[in-house]
């Protein structure tokens, strides 16, 4: 029951913590979408080569936001929607990678020591369990879930060393 109230507890700050800024324009008019910037024209006319042209011809069409002075697009991450393609959607593709990875090995350092073999394996990876390990990782999120929910992922107090004070 305590990881049902803290898994809840998560999500409620998580979600409603901080109330969303307002402002009349994006970012107080110090940004404006790269196809209206002048400073973005010219260093697209500047640019000398194809892929450079087609760099700049797609951060128009993606709708970024340039600098009015120095013509460079500009990420935004205030958490709008309308900036997920930016920095929400990268972020959390990111997360789910770096999990992905991590609990691969936890899952591969687990699957070697309940099976008995020595510690040799973790420096000399067994590849087939290690393939099976990242099969069994792509789907971490619904794992870990099941796991908090379970306790699975928790340790017993009373087999946690505490130092003496």
């Amino acid at each position: 029951m305590r990881q049902l109230f803290a898994l809840m507890l998560v999500f409620a700050l998580w979600f409603g913590a901080a109330p969303s800024a307002s402002a009349d324009s994006d970012v107080s008019g110090l940004l404006v979408p790269c196809r209206d910037s002048a400073a973005f024209a010219q260093r697209a006319k500047d640019s000398v080569s194809a892929t450079a042209a087609e760099r700049f011809q797609k951060y128009a069409d993606a709708g970024l936001l340039c600098g009015k002075v120095d013509g460079l697009p500009h990420l935004i991450a205030d958490g709008h929607l309308n900036h997920a393609g930016e920095f929400i959607i990268p972020g959390v593709l990111f997360l789910y990678l770096a999990g992905w990875l991590g609990w691969a090995g936890r899952n591969y350092l687990q699957t070697v020591h309940k099976n008995g073999i020595n510690e040799s394996k973790e420096i000399q990876i067994d590849v087939p369990v290690a393939i099976q390990s990242f099969i069994a990782a792509l789907f971490w999120p619904l794992t870990f879930v099941k796991q908090i929910l379970t306790g699975e992922l928790q340790e017993d107090d009373s087999k946690i060393t505490v130092s003496p004070r």
